[in-house]
């Protein structure tokens, strides 16, 4: 499976150095990417990289919000997207209701960058 961007592709796009381990988690952002991307139509290189410069660009950029967001709220591997809300103390879990789009598991300017790009083609509650 393809990493759709590079460390410096996430500075570029966010401003900041990634942590030292952003090459792993560009490359957890790449999973999620391709399960947004799942259905999507387009010609790739052997590597499974858009050969369309404006698609690339977009899957790039994509896979940088995804990091960055994984980042910000601290959920890289998505546990958090089942649970509403988690306690320690005497343990209260509350699972989410997929249903109702709480806890996404993709970030919402991935999907923004994805759909203005044409590889969706309607707005997705994640």
């Amino acid at each position: 499976m393809p990493t759709y961007a590079t460390a410096q592709d996430y500075t570029d796009y966010t401003g900041q150095s990634g942590p030292a381990d952003i090459n792993r988690r560009l490359a957890r952002a790449s999973e999620r990417v391709d399960e947004l991307l799942s259905n999507a139509i387009y010609e790739t290189d052997k590597q499974g990289i858009a050969l369309d410069p404006v698609l690339r660009d977009a899957i790039t950029r994509a896979t940088c919000a995804q990091a960055a967001w994984t980042l910000a709220v601290g959920d890289e591997f998505g546990t958090a997207s089942a649970f509403k809300d988690v306690s320690m103390g005497s343990v209260r879990l509350a699972r989410v209701d997929t249903a109702t789009g709480e806890a996404p598991r993709y970030a919402q300017d991935a999907v923004s960058i994805l759909l203005q790009a044409g590889f969706l083609i309607a707005v997705m509650t994640w």
